[in-house]
């Protein structure tokens, strides 16, 4: 406590204080000596021991801060009555349970990352090892149409590599928040046709029928592109499911509360254990393509999400698959 320098200084004035007051005091009469003396002694007493107690109280924090800095697996600090060293305590616990929550994220997000890291080198292995192998056997190939073969296949895995990186791209990027969605009106059918452009050409060469129930006036808020890329991500999902001739539903709800666009499938559906993992980073269900990777739902939950909405998945009772994409107004 006396390692104090200001505490020293008032120490060595109030001693300076006491004994000019006796000295004054006995000048007077030795009833007002004894009494100055007494009073500064009391005072002196009552001083030192308040501040002793503040100065235990003060040391008790600085521990607890230090099993903060040192991550202590538990942390307790004691209440306090009212007061100034009361207020700072209330605000090193609200700052010790704010560290250990973050460090708790960190340590979350760190083992995420290693998960994904670990998820991603293997998504990349799968093609990898087999365009390897196509390169070994075109070196080896004897005829045109043989070599013309194995060309296109090693072209169609780097198209899935390509796909795969840029889709873990974007991901990353909403996920990091660096990404800044607009929010302008658009009506659904505009929303609609920028996702179906870039599939017509495979939608026909598979005969997929696409029917659309959407009112002219339905209309919302967001940001086109990322809207569009998300029920893209959708309607592939449901194009890899239906398979050759199949059909693909797509719905509009126009209400005052809320607006619902669903996409209703005639394929086999979702199995019923893989319901609750479908959105999930690198999930792939017992149902899932053979091209697959897990990244595409999750891409949709992601941008659906990030502006306000909700995104949902199940059987249709009539078959098939039906998600369901919710935006609030």
């Amino acid at each position: 406590m006396l390692r104090n320098r200001e505490l020293r200084r008032f120490a060595a004035a109030f001693l300076a204080l006491a004994v000019l007051s006796a000295a004054l005091g006995f000048r007077i009469g030795s009833a007002a000596g004894a009494l100055a003396f007494g009073s500064a002694a009391a005072f002196g007493a009552l001083f030192f021991t308040f501040t002793r107690a503040r100065y235990r109280r003060i040391a008790q924090m600085s521990e607890q801060i230090d099993l903060v800095l040192h991550n202590a697996d538990r942390l307790f600090i004691a209440g306090c009555e009212e007061g100034e060293l009361s207020i700072l305590q209330s605000e090193i616990a609200k700052m010790t349970r704010r560290i250990r929550l973050q460090n708790e994220a960190l340590k979350r997000e760190k083992a995420f990352l290693a998960d994904s890291l670990a998820d991603i080198a293997h998504q990349l292995r799968t093609p990898l090892t087999s365009l390897n192998l196509i390169l070994t056997l075109l070196a080896d190939a004897p005829d045109e149409g043989g070599r013309r073969e194995l060309t296109q296949e090693g072209e169609g895995l780097l198209r899935r590599m390509d796909w795969l990186l840029t889709a873990l791209l974007r991901l990353s990027r909403l996920d990091a928040g660096i990404v800044e969605l607009q929010n302008v009106p658009f009506t659904v059918t505009a929303l609609v046709d920028a996702a179906l452009k870039p599939l017509l050409i495979p939608l026909e060469l598979h005969g997929i029928a696409v029917r659309r129930e959407i009112p002219e006036v339905a209309a919302m808020r967001g940001d086109l592109g990322w809207l569009a890329e998300a029920l893209q991500n959708i309607l592939k999902n449901c194009m890899e499911s239906v398979g050759e001739g199949g059909r693909i539903e797509i719905a509009c709800a126009d209400t005052p509360l809320y607006l619902e666009l669903t996409v209703h499938d005639n394929g086999p559906g979702f199995a019923p254990e893989d319901l609750p993992s479908l959105f999930d980073r690198f999930y792939r269900g017992k149902g899932a393509a053979a091209s697959g990777h897990g990244v595409g739902l999750a891409l949709c939950r992601t941008i659906v999400v990030r502006q306000g909405g909700t995104i949902s998945a199940k059987n249709h009772p009539q078959g098939g698959a039906l998600f369901s994409l919710c935006f609030p107004k």
